[in-house]
């Protein structure tokens, strides 16, 4: 009763300054609103600008004795700003009985208006503090990979459902437990909306207790066209920008549901996988006769074996008394196996190969492409532009080699080839093909 008083004598006070100057009643009354509500506007604004200056002084003191960046959080998701709007907001509710004490039956709308603004004020206060937290965890070790934005956003979609809760109370003026009631019969209804929400938050739980994907992993999704580095983990959603730097958008359910490839053990190995085959034509594979070992023995890399492997052959042969005029008779060296050994003993020795982990050349089964000699090794750098450099390095070796060995890599007929195409005498067709006689001069 007392702040009622004192509302209408300051109100009437100047009311009647206006009346004494002649002005009419009617007028006078609006003329005192609008003044009133000016007053109080600069008064708002003074206030608002000094609580702004004393939390970010505050803030700066805090600062300059700590090491974090949280204080550039706070400021940057605007913390600052609308912690500062608190205090004017009060001297606003205090201030409309006054302003309006005239006009008594704009106060209680006005005040519902401000308890609103209020319970947003405080919901957007709380949103700034998630966004700071995000921000702040991700600069730590722990939380640095993590789906925390999953999380938050769960948070995030509570305080808006419990603002809206206290809106709702307060435009009705009814017991906020009466609307969860009124909810409880539209549960299946809000089931099916957040349904994406609910699934995603479980999805992410999933993921971040499985320690499934972390940001910054090179994962790969074929089905959604995903070829690339993790760089957000929400509720809702994984980003994946591919290497062509588009983004592709990939429901945070999917994740568990479908399968997909992750290749963070690869790039913590410090190795990447080698997987390729030189496709060698089957006509050209055959045995080698002495003193075809003789001349690849002058092959630096083959040296050692040739000379142990022949050894071995030849003892063999002997103590069998094997008829080696032909050269199936017995055990001999074929050019294909030489070759693969070649292989063996090159990656074994090229510095961009891997050396402590697994290094195998070999021969899968013949297709009607060829024979294939597959290597299976690890680059020793998982940088994609050093990868592709050491695997082309030992694939032009292995492709200009395989001369050495009269052996030929199969490939389809091309124009040159045809244009090879000659006629004998009996007029059947033959193909040329030049063989290597580089090391038999």
């Amino acid at each position: 009763m007392n702040t009622t008083y004192s509302n209408d004598q300051i109100s009437s006070w100047t009311s009647d300054q206006l009346l004494k100057l002649g002005i009419p009643e009617q007028a006078a009354m609006y003329i005192n609103l609008f003044a009133l509500i000016a007053v109080t506007a600069l008064l708002v604004y003074l206030t608002d600008l000094f609580t702004r200056k004393l939390l970010v002084g505050t803030l700066h003191k805090v600062a300059a004795k700590s090491s974090t960046r949280l204080v550039e959080y706070l400021v940057r998701n605007k913390v600052i700003v609308y912690l500062a709007r608190i205090v004017p907001l009060v001297l606003v509710v205090e201030a409309i009985p006054i302003v309006f004490a005239d006009f008594p039956g704009w106060v209680a709308p006005l005040i519902k208006l401000t308890d609103i603004y209020m319970i947003l004020l405080w919901m957007w206060v709380a949103r700034a503090l998630l966004r700071t937290c995000k921000d702040f965890l991700k600069t730590t070790e722990t939380f640095k990979e993590k789906p925390v934005e999953s999380f938050l956003q769960v948070i995030t979609i509570f305080l808006y459902f419990m603002a809206g809760l206290l809106i709702f109370s307060t435009l009705t003026g009814k017991d906020a437990w009466t609307f969860i009631t009124a909810m409880g019969a539209a549960s299946a209804i809000l089931m099916l909306i957040f349904k994406d929400t609910i699934m995603g938050f479980v999805a992410s739980i999933q993921i971040s207790s499985n320690d499934m994907v972390r940001i910054g992993d090179w994962v790969t999704m074929d089905k959604y066209g995903a070829d690339g580095a993790v760089t957000e983990i929400n509720l809702t959603t994984v980003k994946v920008q591919n290497f062509d730097k588009t983004i592709t958008t990939i429901p945070t359910y999917y994740l568990i549901s479908d399968s997909f490839k992750n290749w963070r053990g690869m790039q913590t190995s410090g190795g990447r996988r080698i997987k390729r085959s030189v496709y060698i034509k089957i006509s050209s594979i055959r045995y080698l006769s002495a003193e075809e070992v003789t001349r690849l023995s002058k092959i630096q890399l083959l040296k050692s074996y040739l000379e142990e492997r022949q050894g071995e052959i030849s003892r063999f042969n002997k103590e069998n008394e094997i008829d080696k005029s032909l050269l199936i008779n017995g055990r001999s060296l074929t050019n294909v196996g030489v070759f693969r050994k070649y292989i063996d003993a090159y990656i074994k020795q090229h510095p961009g190969t891997h050396k402590d982990m697994i290094m195998m050349v070999r021969q899968l089964e013949p297709t009607t492409t060829g024979m294939p000699i597959e290597l299976y090794l690890f680059a020793n750098s998982i940088v994609w532009v050093e990868y592709e450099g050491i695997m082309a390095d030992i694939f032009d070796h292995l492709l200009a080699a395989v001369k050495y060995f009269d052996l030929e890599v199969f490939e389809m007929p091309a124009a040159d080839d045809v244009r090879s195409l000659h006629f004998n005498a009996a007029g059947t067709a033959g193909v040329r093909y030049p063989m290597a006689e580089t090391m038999q001069n």
